[in-house]
């Protein structure tokens, strides 16, 4: 998914071979940007999602995402100094492209509440009431894929 018009590129990913590069990014921004409990960033469910990387023009790792087999895609990190660069919108689509190819009815994720109009671009929904993970505010969503 490479684009002339962008600083980087998104790949898919795989636990065994990135797990060094998506571990720095989400210590980085779940860990250390947002206080998230290690204990919670790191649930075990890795070895078995698809993952997504972005990388900028050094190959250098600036974010990424991981969908489960369910449809559910979470885990989406982006270093502070490239957001807003398109990078969440390039990770977000690669995941739901593979969602639609792998069959899911459905792409769903828990948004931290201040991300929910960025989701809605997309055409997630709101499903039932905002909770807090980890302390901080979430809002379920879904997106149809058929």
């Amino acid at each position: 998914m490479a684009s002339e018009s962008r600083q980087f590129t998104v790949r898919l990913a795989t636990w065994p071979l990135d797990a060094v590069a998506l571990r720095a990014i989400r210590l980085a921004v779940f860990v250390v940007e947002q206080n998230v409990p290690e204990a919670l960033e790191w649930d075990g469910a890795d070895s078995e999602c698809a993952h997504a990387i972005a990388e900028n023009m050094a190959s250098a790792p600036i974010g990424c995402a991981r969908l489960l087999r369910d449809g559910h895609i979470g885990r989406m990190a982006v270093l502070k100094q490239y957001r807003g660069c398109g990078v969440g919108t390039a990770l977000l689509e690669q995941l739901i492209a593979l969602a639609r190819e792998r069959g899911n009815d459905r792409a769903i994720l828990n948004a931290q509440t201040h991300a929910m109009p960025f989701y809605r671009r997309f055409g997630f929904v709101a499903d039932g009431p905002a909770f807090s993970e980890a302390g901080i505010p979430h809002q379920a969503m879904s997106l149809p894929l058929r």
